[in-house]
């Protein structure tokens, strides 16, 4: 079958039949359902860590515990569905980013994505001694070759470690991204600029430390040609969330997923988060409104990231999300990524995968031919 062409993707001593990483997406887009579906087809499977708790019964008075409970539980559920590679993805700028690493780590998950900020310190639970030992691979999201030699230097001091993968996402992925507005659309800032400088960076690293530190690319990515084009710039793999919402094993309600259906090419717009970040979502009606200046009244019963501008927000991010993942649209909306617009039906993901394949192997085939 098709699915054999693509190469495989080492991290470490992990090993996953289809070089695809499956996005975290949250509040509750990418859970166990689909994780588990993801890995169980050779691919990775990430489980988004940010807000769980929100659905535990004593969110509003032990948020912190409840968050770090419903993440193991969900890593747990991942298990028990598959035997393949499961990750968790969790955002660095969370208030309780510590605890949910502890508690991934307490589950044995196989990978941690860790985005949101740069992760340049542990808890006193995680010791330099400890972090060298750890079977589960720390694979850093990172938007430039700048944020990855800041990482590799602070680690290579501060740990004598480094990390065992990056990913590299560009401006066209979903949800907050990593660029100031002006450089969303600046040529200068495209994945397939940003992926050959990643690699120069870490190319000594490799030599140094006698490890292969594999460079995963995300962002925009939508068909097997894509994903060719990329790894022949030297990426090992790719990173994709927004061809997995519409999914059946997705963990998003049916209206999350068909708002992705529906959308146009001009409803695929950036926001301005509450946590101080650009965005990409679809365009929808309360999204509207808060453009119009109104309100969404909330109580905030945690402050659940270190960089929301909680006095000044229009709006709960964490429960907005929280309400458009359960298909209530009108008090919430659906991050997406650039491409979001191109989808055009709700698919499994064992079929995606074998399309993704089939696309791989036909792009691959058209340039050998090409050279002949």
């Amino acid at each position: 079958m098709a699915i054999h062409t693509m190469p495989t993707l080492r991290i470490g001593d992990a090993a996953a039949r289809i070089p695809i990483i499956q996005g975290g997406m949250g509040v509750g887009i990418s859970g166990a359902k689909l994780a588990a579906a993801v890995a169980e087809e050779g691919a990775i499977g990430v489980i988004s860590a940010v807000g769980l708790g929100l659905k535990e019964p004593d969110s509003h008075t032990h948020y912190r515990d409840a968050n770090k409970r419903a993440l193991k539980k969900v890593i747990r559920t991942a298990r028990e569905k598959t035997n393949g590679l499961i990750g968790a993805n969790i955002m660095v700028a969370l208030s309780d980013y510590d605890d949910l690493v502890e508690g991934a780590l307490e589950e044995n998950v196989d990978f941690l994505f860790l985005g949101a900020g740069l992760p340049l310190k542990f808890s006193d639970a995680l010791p330099p001694d400890r972090l060298r030992a750890l079977s589960t691979k720390i694979v850093p999201i990172v938007s430039s070759a700048k944020a990855v030699q800041v990482i590799f230097n602070f680690w290579k001091k501060r740990f004598q470690h480094i990390p065992d993968g990056l990913v590299v996402e560009g401006p066209l992925a979903g949800g907050h991204l990593g660029f100031r507005r002006e450089q969303i659309d600046d040529p200068g800032f495209t994945l397939e600029k940003i992926v050959p400088e990643v690699l120069s960076v870490v190319i000594p690293y490799e030599q140094e430390f006698g490890k292969s530190i594999p460079v995963i690319a995300g962002g925009g990515i939508y068909t097997g040609e894509d994903i060719f084009n990329l790894m022949r710039l030297g990426a090992a793999g790719v990173q994709m969330g927004t061809r997995f919402v519409a999914t059946y094993e997705c963990d998003a309600d049916i209206k999350f997923k068909q708002a992705y259906v529906d959308a146009r090419e001009e409803d695929i717009v950036i926001i301005q988060s509450p946590v101080g970040l650009p965005g990409r979502a679809i365009r929808n009606a309360f999204l509207d409104e808060v453009s119009a200046g109104i309100k969404k009244p909330f109580h905030c019963p945690w402050k659940c990231l270190r960089t929301c501008e909680l006095d000044e927000s229009p709006y709960c991010i964490a429960l907005a999300l929280t309400q458009a993942q359960k298909g209530n649209l009108d008090h919430g909306f659906a991050f997406a990524g650039a491409n979001a617009w191109r989808v055009d039906e709700i698919t499994s993901v064992k079929a995606l995968i074998e399309s993704l394949a089939e696309e791989y192997a036909a792009a691959s085939l058209a340039s050998k031919l090409s050279r002949v």
